[in-house]
């Protein structure tokens, strides 16, 4: 799977006419909004059809955005046993694709919830991968604006600060049964349009790029991301415990900085 660079993301979008936050209404600019993500599939996918559902996976997003900086997104995939990964690309981003969770045999794939930031009304595509190769995706529309040079904190040196710390919520569940847990990990996943609010100048881009989950010698999932991950991701996911074995998150950044951490499960999980 290839992930668009900057510059061939800006390359692409230029080649389309964008809609800015005055747009009235999607339908008037579909046949371009069609145009830009036949692009986008043709760089990530090459090929390979993607075919329209409605049932393998869905996509809840807000239709008007509170925090373009913070806008939660929620992926539901019913038919979790046939499902190898799925895409998140929000279609008029700087950088279109947004993340990809493979999942492993300790994931309970019917749903990933996680924010992101989205810098202008666009389309937002969920793409699942299903075990036999195919793929195929939905849609929603967001309005949004600016998302991608909100400010992260008054100041680089405070938003860096305790960068690679985690937190992990577990829901409440039974022994035998897959279990929710939702990682918080802070890190300020700058992207290179943020300005420093001191200097003025453009601070430059450092953001998670790799994450991987695991339960014991078990994975849960691996994450591919780019730079419309949120400031201090969180993502909720659900796993099979394996055994008393504890949850372990491993995360890295453009920058090579590289965080582990173990959670203990709680025994009644178990």
């Amino acid at each position: 799977m290839k992930i668009l660079p900057l510059a061939i993301c800006l390359a692409i979008l230029a080649g389309v006419p964008l809609t800015g936050a005055s747009a009235s209404e999607p339908a008037s600019m579909e046949p371009e909004r069609q145009e830009r993500w036949n692009q986008i599939a043709q760089y990530l996918f090459g090929d390979h059809k993607v075919e329209p559902t409605e049932t393998l996976i869905k996509l809840d997003a807000p239709k008007r955005a509170q925090d373009a900086a913070l806008v939660p997104i929620t992926l539901t995939m019913p038919d979790k046993n046939e499902i190898k990964s799925v895409y998140l690309v929000i279609d008029d981003n700087p950088a279109p694709f947004a993340a990809k969770f493979t999942f492993g045999p300790a994931a309970d794939a019917g749903s990933v919830q996680l924010r992101v930031r989205v810098d202008t009304y666009t389309n937002v595509h969920a793409v699942a991968e299903t075990k036999d190769g195919k793929l195929f995706e939905t849609a929603a529309f967001v309005k949004a604006s600016g998302g991608c040079s909100a400010p992260v904190a008054a100041s680089d040196e405070k938003a860096m600060a305790g960068m690679g710390e985690m937190r992990m919520k577990f829901a409440e569940g039974a022994a035998g049964k897959p279990v929710e847990a939702t990682l918080m990990i802070r890190h300020p996943n700058f992207n290179g349009m943020q300005k420093n609010p001191i200097t003025q100048y453009f601070t430059p881009p450092r953001y998670i790029n790799k994450m991987s989950v695991s339960s014991g010698n078990a994975k849960v999932f691996d994450l591919e991301a780019d730079i419309s991950l949120s400031t201090n991701p969180v993502i909720t996911f659900s796993f099979v415990p394996n055994g008393r074995e504890p949850l372990k998150v491993v995360a890295s950044d453009t920058k090579d900085g590289h965080w582990e951490q173990g959670f203990d499960i709680p025994a009644a999980m178990n």
